[in-house]
């Protein structure tokens, strides 16, 4: 079955540095876009990168663009997130998810619901 784990998360102060890593199982990731998506507490969840289709082409939201890198390695069935230049407004719980084809258009447009399976999440703090 199709499985994605999250993991990489944890406590760390502004400015500082993080690498979440989504873990893909059931399926091969290489020929399908994943997005890492985030929901702040009392906030709707929001897209911030996607990794799209066979190319691997990246997209970043503005608030992210310059600050993380969304990478894979295909022979580890994996897709990353570096972060960088941490703020405070980046406390959330961080999503994996796949889009069910390779086009990637889901993601790339925040379409929460046009992404079909998802992680349970792994949380990242941001505080001094």
């Amino acid at each position: 079955q199709v499985q994605l784990v999250e993991s990489g998360g944890g406590l760390v102060q502004p400015g500082g540095s993080l690498r979440l890593s989504c873990a893909a199982s059931g399926f091969t990731l290489e020929t399908y876009t994943i997005g890492w998506f985030r929901q702040a507490p009392g906030k709707e969840r929001e897209r911030i990168s996607c990794i799209i289709g066979s190319a691997g082409s990246p997209f970043y939201a503005d608030s992210v663009a310059g600050r993380f890198t969304i990478s894979r390695d295909n022979a580890k069935n994996t897709v990353y997130l570096q972060m960088n230049s941490l703020k405070a407004e980046d406390t959330a719980v961080y999503y994996c998810a796949i889009e069910g084809g390779g086009y990637g258009s889901s993601c790339v447009m925040g379409r929460i619901d046009g992404m079909d399976y998802w992680g349970k999440g792994t949380l990242v703090t941001v505080s001094s």
